[in-house]
């Protein structure tokens, strides 16, 4: 059974509904699964545009902190799931639009960020990117995301204070383009990704692949070498720590 539903409503759009409870987080298998959806959604000619949110209380939490521990080759290969599935997200020629209605954290959130256009619901959860706090680096990819999307003032406060805020301050950090109650978020959400997709799709499509096309270039740049490195900051004795304290704490809260 996949970790991504698919469902298809009026007007060409697409729901993809991140259904990994119980905080939709990162495995191998949801970004294949994630990855498989944006290309049967590229290549479907009726599909004019994708939505792209999660099921329960989260949009995504980010990276599985679970997982068993992986060895290089399969350490590697979450790398290039990652990779791939991200930048098939940030590229798609098609519109893409993240409903975020429950916390979307650490890559949860660059999931958000790595689509066109963002709407979240007015209520209770939270958002952030704290990944230096529990000792994880940024992918080559997820970096480009955030720095194209947000300001550099706004992308410093998030990257660097590593904290999760309120939803009520999704707007002022760039996150989302607006609070939408929930009895209107869906329906909100739908009537703009319509209006997105009904744009000629060469001309979205072109103009789209010009607005990331920096970003992309830089990534693709990036050497196996560079990477390793950066993916190292994961294994330090610190880094270590820190996530096994995350870990504990979800644990008392769970």
């Amino acid at each position: 059974m996949s970790t991504v539903r698919a469902d298809d409503r009026a007007a060409g759009v697409r729901v993809l509904t991140l259904d990994r409870p119980p905080a939709n987080a990162l495995d191998e298998r949801l970004l294949a699964d994630l990855g498989a959806a944006l290309a049967s959604g590229a290549a479907d000619d009726a599909v004019r545009a994708l939505v792209l949110t999660g099921a329960g209380a989260f949009f995504s939490g980010g990276f599985d902190l679970s997982a068993p521990r992986r060895d290089e080759a399969a350490a590697r290969r979450l790398r290039e799931l990652y990779r791939e599935s991200h930048l098939r997200l940030f590229t798609l020629p098609k519109p893409t639009i993240a409903m975020v209605a429950g916390h979307a954290i650490a890559g949860g959130l660059v999931l958000v960020l790595a689509c066109d256009y963002r709407l979240g619901l007015d209520g209770d959860y939270r958002v952030g990117l704290n990944e230096a706090a529990i000792g994880a680096s940024y992918p080559k990819v997820a970096l480009e995301i955030v720095r194209l999307r947000l300001t550099h003032a706004r992308a410093s406060e998030l990257l660097l204070g590593a904290a999760l805020y309120p939803a009520s301050e999704a707007i002022r950090l760039g996150v989302v383009e607006e609070l939408v109650p929930a009895d209107r978020l869906e329906a909100t959400v739908l009537r703009r990704a319509a209006r997105l997709g009904a744009f000629p799709r060469d001309a979205y499509a072109h103009t789209k692949a010009a607005l990331v096309a920096e970003a992309v270039m830089r990534v693709e740049a990036e050497s196996e070498e560079e990477a390793a490195r950066g993916a190292a900051v994961w294994t330090t004795p610190e880094s270590r720590a820190a996530r096994a304290a995350q870990r504990e704490k979800l644990g008392r809260t769970r």
